[in-house]
């Protein structure tokens, strides 16, 4: 019996849900595509019917990631005052729960280094989703030109991205704590 398009659209997001999770849990090499196909509830002969590579795979599960990821950050930032918005949501990214939740977290800071490697068509989505949150943070910076608001906001995401990366690396959990407070305290002041 075939599928409608609703349901092949269905199991098409799940399938890319489950690897948005896993590549960022894991990393993109160190995720199969049987494993992403067996958490999605499905068999590994299934993945070409919904995907012409694991590039394409790749593409989508970011592109989630970010939606996501962006989401989140708007949410804090329209949640008060411009100023206010722009603390809350560098205090919520650089966060010990964000810290700890490495599969839902930032795609930038799990998979920077692998998608580096990636297709062209990878990095000009990462390109683009980065540029939407940098987008997103300078509409809320005050007191300055659009300009100059862009600017800081770029410093201030490859601030936050970059202190989320090294307190993942780190093996020492208060030293972890650490680069994140310290971080974040030097962003909202």
């Amino acid at each position: 019996m075939r599928k409608s398009k609703l349901e092949t659209a269905e199991t098409r997001q799940r399938i890319v849900e489950a690897a948005s999770l896993e590549f960022r849990r894991n990393g993109i090499e160190g995720t199969g595509l049987a494993s992403i196909m067996a958490i999605a509830g499905l068999t590994h002969g299934g993945f070409y019917k919904h995907f012409a590579s694991k590039d394409q795979l790749v593409e989508e599960s970011l592109a989630l990631a970010v939606e996501s990821l962006s989401t989140d950050i708007g949410a804090n930032l329209v949640a008060s005052s411009k100023a206010r918005g722009l603390r809350a949501a560098i205090a919520d990214y650089l966060s010990i729960e964000h810290l700890e939740n490495m599969a839902e977290g930032c795609p930038f800071v799990a998979l920077g280094s692998e998608l580096a490697r990636c297709s062209d068509a990878v990095r000009e989505n990462t390109t683009a989703g980065f540029l939407q949150l940098v987008d997103a943070l300078a509409g809320h910076m005050e007191d300055m030109s659009a300009a100059a608001a862009k600017k800081k906001a770029l410093v201030t995401l490859c601030t936050m991205v970059g202190a989320m990366t090294m307190a993942r690396i780190v093996t020492d959990p208060e030293l972890a704590a650490s680069i994140v407070l310290q971080a974040r305290k030097h962003l909202t002041e």
